[in-house]
């Protein structure tokens, strides 16, 4: 399926941070439910777990909180949660990627990502898991509308002046596949969850094995 979509070869991969490059459930989780106990609330039910996962921290934060709270956000994320010490360590990089990054890079693969998370956000990421300088350009919600908007993939695709059907959006929710396919992106469903894509990868070695012909292309 993967040499059809790219008979010429694959151009540039997009990679979605959050249940893509990393596992961040857990640390997510604990941030937004650090933030309700400093009010006084009970955890995140389900639902708002869900939709913090694929929100950015504003929108999530927004979404949990009463509307009367919404003023002390800023003040609290700053100032009450320590990210670095109590949440960066439940970090963990999702197996497989680096090696497939590296893949990637070698065989001359361009690579961005496009992410919810803010600049500041993003770059902690890429710090505390040392991880090379291969992504370029790096869209966040710090300077483009979040997904499910398609303005990252098409910035991306614009910076690497690369035909969208050329390019690879690997994500795992519906705001990811909403926003590949709305660029003309094609969408790679990672991760499970029943999100579906034209081509779907529980891990990154069924994702390189999908990708073979279209590497083998290059």
């Amino acid at each position: 399926m993967s040499g059809a979509l790219f008979s010429h070869g694959l151009g540039g991969v997009i990679f979605d941070c959050d249940g893509v490059m990393i596992n961040s459930r857990a640390a997510n989780d604990e941030f937004y439910n650090r933030v309700l106990a400093y009010f006084g609330l009970p955890p995140m039910t389900p639902e708002q777990e869900a939709y913090s996962f694929m929100a950015t921290a504003g929108q999530a934060l927004r979404y949990i909180l009463p509307k009367r709270l919404h003023g002390e956000i800023d003040r609290v994320t700053r100032d009450e949660i320590n990210y670095q010490r109590d949440i960066l360590p439940l970090l963990r990089l999702m197996p497989g990627f680096r090696e497939f990054a590296d893949e990637l890079h070698d065989k001359g693969v361009r690579m961005a990502i496009a992410t919810n998370r803010t600049d500041q956000g993003v770059q902690r990421v890429l710090d505390f898991f040392s991880l090379p300088s291969y992504f370029d350009p790096v869209v966040t919600a710090s300077n483009a509308a979040p997904k499910p908007s398609p303005e990252g993939a098409l910035r991306i695709c614009s910076a690497w002046g690369m035909n969208p059907r050329d390019a690879l959006f690997v994500g795992d929710s519906a705001h990811d596949k909403e926003a590949a396919e709305a660029a003309g992106v094609t969408f790679a469903a990672f991760n499970g969850g029943g999100l579906q894509g034209r081509i779907t990868a529980p891990d990154f070695a069924v994702l390189r094995d999908a990708l073979a012909p279209a590497l083998a292309a290059r």
